[in-house]
């Protein structure tokens, strides 16, 4: 299942890279691009685990990017 996300408050290109790895790592995730420029997030990951996925991505974000919100 592939979905895209908005990303509200994204203030670094740097972060952005950062968050996209860290999402890739998450089990499950088959593919994951943060773009700092469309402040959107499109990940790729199994479809009964998306919702549990999704969780995780927030958290990962979170921990890079206080300030930043993923828009569900």
């Amino acid at each position: 299942m592939k979905k895209k996300f908005k990303l509200e408050n994204l203030d670094c290109a740097n972060c952005a890279a950062k968050m996209e790895e860290g999402i890739k790592k998450i089990p499950g995730v088959s593919s994951a691009t943060v773009s700092f420029m469309m402040q959107k997030l499109t990940i790729e990951a199994e479809e009964e685990r998306f919702d549990e996925i999704m969780k995780q991505a927030v958290s990962v974000c979170k921990k890079i990017e206080p300030d930043c919100t993923i828009v569900l």
